[in-house]
């Protein structure tokens, strides 16, 4: 009777046992070596005045505007990748044809091979990245190109750094880009891109820089406020700084 009751306990413990097992859960990766984020923009302005006094001018304006981000990592390797993309026009009431007011299409793209926690090889330079909102990439051998149409060059004057009868300008020098993206409250963001760059051929000490700054407040999944400023200081283009500020509200799609 004692070894039938030990034969049955062994057989269920052992039944229980396989049960248990096969009831496991199997655990999969889902997590892939890509990470994407963007979002196309279209912003809409208008003013109307009908005997205002105070003064003003009718005028209509749009800006159409893709920001996307397409990074990779994996193992000691990561590739980041930012597309910037806008196309804006402002008519008013006396001009007789429409403005262009931004022109743009920027694709950024950083390859870097880890060399310690945060730091990587990038291809004639070093990479700092603490995450996808925060990273600086040098680079002291980097080639810029200004292509224009040679039609638009006058004598005596060089147009974008480009001499008179020319197409091309070719610049060697040292870049520094830095990228740091904050979400500073619930859906109110700060994105702030800026490039520096050095000519080693000629007035090194002239240093172009390219700072741009974009703040969105969120109203919904489809309404933005957005908030775009950009400075520019290239002597080759003119010799003090640009500037350029947009604001209203957009309508969004996030993707």
């Amino acid at each position: 009777m004692k070894n039938s009751l030990l034969l049955l306990a062994s057989i269920f413990t052992f039944t229980t046992a396989f049960a248990q097992d096969d009831l496991e859960p199997i655990v999969q990766d889902t997590v892939g070596p890509w990470k994407t984020n963007g979002n196309a923009s279209f912003l809409f302005n208008q003013s109307t005045f009908d005997n205002w006094v105070a003064g003003g001018e009718n005028n209509i304006s749009g800006n159409i505007g893709v920001n996307y981000d397409f990074n990779y990592k994996k193992g000691d390797w990561a590739w980041d990748n930012k597309v910037i993309a806008s196309y804006g026009l402002v008519k008013t009431r006396t001009s007789s044809f429409a403005k262009k007011t931004d022109d743009r299409l920027e694709l950024n793209s950083i390859l870097g091979k880890r060399a310690t926690e945060f730091w990587y090889y990038s291809f004639s330079g070093m990479l700092w990245k603490k995450s996808d909102n925060l990273r600086v990439n040098l680079s002291p051998a980097t080639s810029k190109f200004t292509f224009v149409d040679k039609g638009f060059t006058l004598p005596n004057e060089a147009y974008f750094g480009v001499k008179e009868g020319e197409s091309i300008r070719y610049e060697l020098g040292f870049n520094a880009s830095a990228y740091y993206k904050l979400d500073v409250i619930a859906n109110v963001s700060f994105e702030n891109i800026l490039n520096l760059y050095s000519n080693y051929l000629e007035e090194t000490k002239n240093v172009d820089l390219d700072y741009q700054l974009n703040i969105v407040l969120r109203i919904n999944r489809y309404l933005t406020t957005n908030i775009s400023f950009q400075t520019i200081y290239d002597d080759n283009a003119f010799e003090g700084f640009q500037i350029r500020q947009v604001f209203g509200v957009a309508a969004n799609y996030g993707f």
